[in-house]
């Protein structure tokens, strides 16, 4: 196996890429950006398409693995360079939820918020991914109260993932800003190189304009 880990993250300084952008600078990784506008429909041109037919970001190349879907690249990148103490590994009792929380993020927080902020009635619960919205949001909230990151003391590649979004999705008011969800984004913000990789996200955003 190659021991090459170094990355290309294909980005968008305005979309959920900037998230994996932030993950990448937590774990000191080797990357690349490729910035893709998608203002101008880059995500739709053949070259990317090649990459994610889906026509999304973020994904990434290592090698020659192509990874897309936010919770995989997460899950990946935690693995790739698990020496850096982010991701829970096989062994650790914290390796269940960590794998837990990354998948509930697409799979029951996002459906649910995307139903209420659209105003569409969920289908009934036993064909419904989240179940329901209040026992979704109540289950997120009875764990953020165990401690300062989603699995208590310890901060992980889960935190980049949550933080990332609950931040954006708070400040365009899809979801409630409760005192729980504002503490936990304002420790998530005041991380170092969380507020670095967002002051350089916002001047390549800038020189996009």
């Amino acid at each position: 196996m190659s021991t090459d880990r170094h990355v290309t993250l294909f980005h968008s300084p305005r979309s959920r890429a900037a998230g994996v952008h932030i993950l990448l600078n937590e774990l000191d990784a080797d990357f690349d950006l490729h910035v893709l506008d998608l203002q101008k429909n880059q995500q739709r041109e053949p070259a990317f398409l090649a990459i994610n037919p889906m026509g999304k970001v973020p994904a990434i190349r290592h090698g020659e693995a192509v990874v897309t879907e936010q919770s995989a690249v997460y899950l990946y990148l935690g693995d790739l360079y698990a020496d850096r103490g982010l991701a829970p590994q096989m062994g650790d009792p914290l390796r269940g939820a960590y794998l837990r929380w990354l998948a509930f993020y697409g799979s029951c927080f996002e459906p649910a918020i995307i139903d209420r902020y659209m105003k569409r009635e969920p289908a009934p619960a036993g064909m419904n991914p989240y179940g329901d919205f209040d026992t979704m949001f109540g289950t997120l909230t009875a764990q953020l109260e165990r401690g300062d990151w989603i699995l208590g003391d310890r901060y992980t590649v889960a935190d980049v993932l949550w933080g990332a979004a609950l931040t954006w999705m708070i400040g365009f008011g899809i979801v409630p800003a409760t005192p729980l969800l504002q503490a936990y984004i304002d420790r998530f913000n005041a991380r170092p190189k969380v507020m670095a990789t967002r002051t350089s996200d916002a001047q390549l955003a800038a020189s996009m304009s």
